[in-house]
């Protein structure tokens, strides 16, 4: 992992989004994501997307985060090979490692 990149380590746990499609998020902390947009806003590209290195257990992947409004923080999507890989499980809290 680059120096260059700012760690953020929070526990969530993922849930199932409730519209169309059948995508898996682990929304951050509202802390944590306060300080992400205090820091990096001005380096979001369309809908709030920003990009980020997740590492849950020993996966560690390219992703992006996008800032929802109505929740007032940013939402890691979890791919079904990331689950897999980790056995996470809807509604488990599990520990995640960003790096910005």
């Amino acid at each position: 992992m680059a120096s260059a990149y700012i760690p953020f380590t929070f526990s969530g746990r993922p849930y199932v989004y409730d519209g169309k499609g059948a995508w898996v998020f682990i929304a951050l902390p509202k802390k944590t994501s306060k300080e992400i947009r205090q820091l990096f806003k001005k380096e979001e590209q369309g809908w709030g997307r920003l990009s980020a290195v997740a590492k849950i257990g020993t996966t560690e992947w390219k992703t992006a985060i996008w800032y929802d409004s109505k929740q007032e923080t940013y939402l890691l999507p979890l791919k079904n090979e990331i689950r897999m890989a980790e056995g996470i499980q809807i509604g488990k809290a599990i520990k995640v490692t960003m790096f910005i």
